[in-house]
């Protein structure tokens, strides 16, 4: 895994496309009992280098109920975004992710996990590509169903300070999923036993 997270982080396939130029930013680890599949770096986390070392990550952490130090250890979470490198700014925020980085680099990342893990799709890139036909047609109905997406993948609204507004008017996210969410994620981290093998919350 180590030589395949330096080759990720050297990548610049797509670095004619990058506005700052790439910089790769990914967690990983063989061990992790969750993956975190998000869209791609914004510019505070291009310029740190800290995956979701921002606004929308300390929300996500609210989410799931686990403090940094936990979210970034990589035994317990690997974050691994559609787009890698942050692909700078559209007409109403970023630009979308990159689309060399999925097909080219998650089918490796996938084969070193020594259990399954939980997979946290976040946005509906992740969930389009993932889910692929059992995407339900929009993020807010494909978040609604995530009991039929369990155990291995848990859909998610991107927790951007801009997505705030669909969190009040969907109160059945807070209410409903939010505490599903975090029975999932403390079983994940805290078992030993493969994720799908259980079926405890379902």
């Amino acid at each position: 895994m180590n030589t395949l997270l330096n080759n990720i982080r050297g990548c610049e396939v797509c670095k004619e496309h990058l506005p700052l130029g790439p910089r790769p930013v990914v967690q990983l680890s063989e061990f992790s009992k969750i993956i975190i599949i998000g869209q791609a770096p914004g510019r505070r986390v291009h310029e740190t280098g800290i995956p979701w070392n921002d606004a929308s990550g300390k929300k996500l952490r609210e989410w799931m109920h686990v403090d940094e130090a936990t979210f970034y250890d990589p035994v317990f979470f690997s974050i691994l975004p559609m787009g890698f490198c942050y692909p700078g700014k559209g007409i109403s925020g970023d630009l979308p992710p990159r689309p060399e980085c999925a097909p080219l680099w998650h089918p490796e990342v996938f084969k070193y996990f020594k259990s399954e893990p939980l997979i946290l799709l976040i946005g509906q890139y992740a969930q389009r590509y993932y889910l692929k036909k059992d995407f339900k047609g929009s993020l807010t109905e494909t978040v609604k169903n995530y009991q039929g997406f369990l155990p291995k993948y848990f859909p998610l609204p991107h927790p951007s300070p801009r997505n705030q507004n669909w969190v009040k008017i969907n109160p059945w996210f807070m209410k409903e999923a939010i505490p599903e969410l975090q029975k999932r994620v403390h079983l994940a981290m805290y078992t030993e036993a493969p994720l799908n093998s259980l079926n405890i919350f379902k």
